[in-house]
């Protein structure tokens, strides 16, 4: 995860406002913020989840232009954490709105809006997306082609109401730990926990760079960690007590077979620079990360614990179906008889 702009300082005078808050990434800023010292205030439709007792709740819809005014009237706060923002025309909105009433504004954002990530190492001055800080593409289904230009759009729209001075923005990479929605990690701990043959791209050295969602919510700008592949899943096998067999099917093999890199086996691309970016500005602003076998064995503990993520619509596209992964294990053991090891 990475900064662009100044790095925010709360403290217990600091009253902060959180667009969004009830799913994951926002659920754990408000803990972060309010266990601080700070007051909070939490502006959400609250149809999924509510905020929790100790922060001041403002129901509202931030696509609704007097929901905002109204919003703005109970400031002024010393910073805005927009988590959830994603059309650059409702966070224009927002930020023109609530400027008279914020200090500063903190836009959580995605190393996607980089144009050339994840062909080429990204940092904060590599190319972003061309965007426009007034579009609205009239609808709010998910899209993963257009989900780095839109961010790209909101954070030209947060620029232009705030300036340079008053923006802070959280380019994210992957988020993992208990409450992730999306289903890439619980999706590798069900189906190692069913145990039995597990198919899994090779090689298990192979880096990833995910951060711990406490992590990023813990300070404005992320550090997002290197552990390894193998690790991630040794970890699966350890806490869930699946003992799977994971059988390490070389990348190309499985590309030629049009295995889906992300989804079918989830946390998996091959590009070399996927997982790449630099982080060193993060780094300097000294957020401390925990292990990833901490955030694997929590998110378990959770799993287990009958936690359940906010339905979402992505969490259908992530693990393979185990007809579809024992066909592949077939294959792969014709495969190496006939040409031997990777």
């Amino acid at each position: 995860m990475e900064t662009a702009g100044p790095a925010a300082c709360f403290n217990d005078r600091v009253r902060v406002l959180v667009i969004g808050g009830g799913w994951f990434l926002g659920r754990e800023i408000v803990a972060c913020v309010t266990g601080k010292g700070c007051d909070v205030t939490v502006f959400s439709r609250g149809r999924t989840t509510q905020p929790p007792p100790g922060v001041t709740w403002v129901r509202g819809d931030r696509e609704d232009r007097s929901d905002l005014r109204q919003l703005a009237r109970r400031g002024p706060w010393d910073a805005l954490i927009d988590v959830p923002g994603s059309v650059p025309a409702v966070v224009r909105d927002s930020a023109r709105i609530l400027s008279p009433a914020v200090s500063r504004y903190v836009f959580v954002s995605t190393v996607s809006v980089y144009q050339d990530w994840p062909y080429a190492p990204v940092d904060e001055s590599s190319r972003l997306w061309p965007a426009d800080p007034d579009y609205d593409p009239g609808t709010r289904a998910w899209d993963a082609d257009a989900y780095g230009p839109l961010k790209a759009g909101c954070e030209l729209a947060v620029l232009r109401e705030f300036g340079a001075d008053r923006s802070l923005f959280v380019r994210c990479h992957v988020l993992l730990g208990p409450g992730e929605y999306v289903g890439r990690l619980p999706s590798w701990l069900r189906r190692i926990r069913e145990g039995g043959r597990v198919l899994a791209p090779a090689p298990p050295s192979r880096s990833i760079q995910p951060a711990d969602v406490r992590d990023a919510a813990a300070f404005t700008a992320g550090l997002a960690w290197r552990d390894t592949y193998g690790a991630m899943l040794d970890s699966c096998n350890r806490v869930t007590g699946g003992h799977a067999d994971i059988t390490w099917a070389d990348e190309r093999w499985l590309e030629a077979r049009q295995v889906r890199q992300w989804t079918e086996l989830p946390l998996w691309r091959t590009l070399p620079d996927a997982w790449t970016m630099s982080t060193a500005r993060a780094q300097a602003a000294g957020l401390q990360s925990r292990p990833l076998h901490h955030t694997v064995s929590d998110t378990w503990d959770w799993l287990r614990c009958g936690g359940e993520p906010v339905r979402h619509e992505r969490a259908a596209e992530h693990g393979i179906s185990r007809e579809r992964e024992t066909q592949l294990l077939a294959e792969w053991d014709r495969h190496l008889v006939r040409s031997g090891p990777w």
